[in-house]
């Protein structure tokens, strides 16, 4: 129940998304040294003509999935994600992996907001809290059981469709407009790369590792 895939389908229906999951603990509250709170992913959507703006994130500096991929792939972060065995901070995924001490975004303020989308979640989904998740998976990092939040509304019960554009447009003008510090990287709003990016997937075919391919190859029997 990937919240993005959510967030993108109300953003398309005109509406905007609020929609966010819970999870065990993988990342650490601000001032420990193990993990205690969720990644509880969050996403947020924003219906335009031209293209919808979605944030989409976990709660954590890198989430699990761009741990992998950046593994994977042999490189390292670009900035550090979290800690090693040793509680330094550091640029190697495979270290934060095995240590499950993601850092918050944002520090201490993205530890708490973790926290507190953990509480609003779980009651208002009337489910588990990221510590009864951890009862009930044991460490496995499979997110069963989460609380999921959907919420859609319709921004045209305030403003006509024209006033939300118009909102929407001049906000992302001024990102866009924003002198960048590489002149090689424009400035782009959230959403802006996942629908380029869409777009040549669609054309050209989906990327996959291919030691990822293979493991699936071998669960088709092929």
């Amino acid at each position: 129940m990937r919240g993005g895939t959510y967030a993108w389908e109300i953003a398309n229906l005109g509406m905007i998304g609020m929609c966010w999951s819970n999870t065990e603990s993988a990342v650490t509250a601000w001032g420990s040294i193990e993990p205690c709170v969720g990644l509880n992913p969050v996403c947020f959507s924003v219906p335009r003509d031209d293209g919808a703006l979605v944030l989409d994130m976990a709660l954590s500096q890198y989430s699990y999935g761009k741990l992998q991929t950046t593994r994977l792939a042999g490189e390292t972060l670009p900035f550090p994600g979290g800690y090693n065995k040793n509680g330094e901070l550091t640029v190697i995924p495979a270290e934060i992996e095995a240590t499950k001490r993601a850092l918050p975004i944002g520090f201490w303020k993205g530890s708490g907001l973790a926290l507190a989308l953990d509480i609003i979640g779980a009651v208002l989904a009337n489910g588990l809290n990221t510590p009864a998740l951890d009862e009930e998976v044991k460490g496995k990092m499979s997110s069963a059981g989460s609380s999921q939040i959907f919420i859609a509304i319709n921004p045209e019960m305030f403003s006509t469709h024209e006033e939300v554009e118009d909102i929407a447009n001049r906000s992302i003008a001024a990102i866009h407009n924003a002198t960048p510090i590489n002149p090689n990287e424009p400035i782009v709003y959230p959403g802006e790369r996942q629908i380029k990016r869409r777009k040549e997937n669609l054309e050209q075919g989906i990327p996959v590792d291919q030691g990822i391919w293979s493991d699936v190859c071998k669960l088709a029997g092929k």
